[in-house]
């Protein structure tokens, strides 16, 4: 029984994938940095379709980098594995039956295949998007039904110090919520978490009762989605006070290369993060480990999604941007 259904869903892969042109289609993504403020990263990909086979090859990817966004291996292949269970459909059933028709190419050394000893820890929860995001702008190439790139970024905001109460440690850790990029048959989703992410937002009644952190804003970032026919999502902004002193530390990407639209369509906002310290306000790096004291605040600024689609003109020769849909007009995120 075991063997027929694996069978089962490698016909059923087999004939979804067929779909995909015959061809070879590349692309190549960035990572802001090594991790340490380096240069940008090339996350590079050729997507091979063949008779409903894909060979997926990095080769060219920038080497493992100082910092820890080095992805093992198997954060890789998953990746990919995540964006073809995207491309055939949930009716598929999730077993290695779709995944024989896969040839992952990871080449040893480079930032999704490191050695020993460099670190990892950042791989899992940024590079796997790089990772995605590339993909789909190889796939974009052969398929029109791909949108344009999300965030690409899952924010990491971690906040850890003693209660004041009763001197305990706390760690506030969250991934925030940014833009979805747009397609052909609608604009892109709001404060929406990436595909890779797996997790939801801490509301904010739980976080001020649990930990000493008072939230001062909570907001959709207006605009911030790219423009284009259908336009991309937007970001959000979170702002948060610390009640005692702690440690910040943030982990987060598309603060210097933005997320890119297809079909003419633009690139949405680029992330940015502040910190409010003796009552003035600073530009701070992607990545760092800051001390801060009580009264001290940190703002993230998430991206917009990339648009799709050249944008019409109105009447006025202005861009017309599409009407936004009433619960993103009204909400903000929960």
């Amino acid at each position: 029984m075991a063997r027929a259904l694996l069978t089962y869903t490698e016909r059923l892969t087999r004939a979804r994938l067929r779909a995909i042109p015959r061809g070879v289609y590349r692309f190549t993504d960035f990572l802001d940095d090594d991790g340490v403020g380096g240069a940008p990263v090339p996350v590079r990909v050729a997507v091979t379709a063949r008779d409903g086979r894909l060979t997926v090859d990095f080769a060219g990817t920038g080497r493992a980098v100082p910092g820890s966004l080095n992805a093992p291996e198997a954060v890789a292949r998953s990746a990919v594995i995540y964006v073809v269970r995207c491309l055939i459909g949930a009716d598929v059933p999730a077993n290695d039956g779709a995944f024989r028709l896969l040839d992952i190419r990871v080449p040893r050394g480079c930032v999704l295949n490191p050695l020993p000893p460099h670190a990892v820890a950042a791989g899992n929860v940024e590079t796997s998007q790089r990772v995605v995001d590339a993909l789909w702008g190889a796939l974009a190439q052969a398929l029109p039904q791909v949108p344009a790139a999300s965030q690409g970024t899952m924010n990491n905001l971690i906040v850890g110090g003693r209660r004041p109460s009763t001197g305990d440690w706390f760690t506030y850790y969250e991934t925030l919520a940014g833009g979805a990029g747009a397609g052909p048959q609608a604009a892109g989703a709001s404060a929406i978490q990436v595909g890779m992410t797996n997790t939801l937002n801490t509301p904010v009644e739980a976080l001020e009762f649990t930990d000493p952190l008072r939230v001062w804003r909570y907001a959709i970032r207006t605009g911030s989605g790219g423009r284009g026919r259908n336009r991309g999502g937007d970001g959000l902004r979170r702002e948060i006070e610390l009640l005692t002193p702690a440690t910040l530390t943030l982990v987060t990407e598309r603060r210097r290369r933005r997320p890119w639209g297809l079909r003419d369509g633009g690139a949405g906002q680029a992330g940015r993060n502040a910190v409010r310290q003796h009552g003035r306000w600073r530009r701070v790096l992607g990545k760092l480990t800051l001390e801060l004291t009580a009264g001290d605040r940190v703002r993230v600024d998430t991206p917009g999604g990339g648009g799709w689609g050249a944008p019409t003109l109105g009447r006025t020769g202005e861009t017309a941007e599409p009407a936004r849909r009433p619960s993103e007009r009204r909400r903000g995120p929960r």
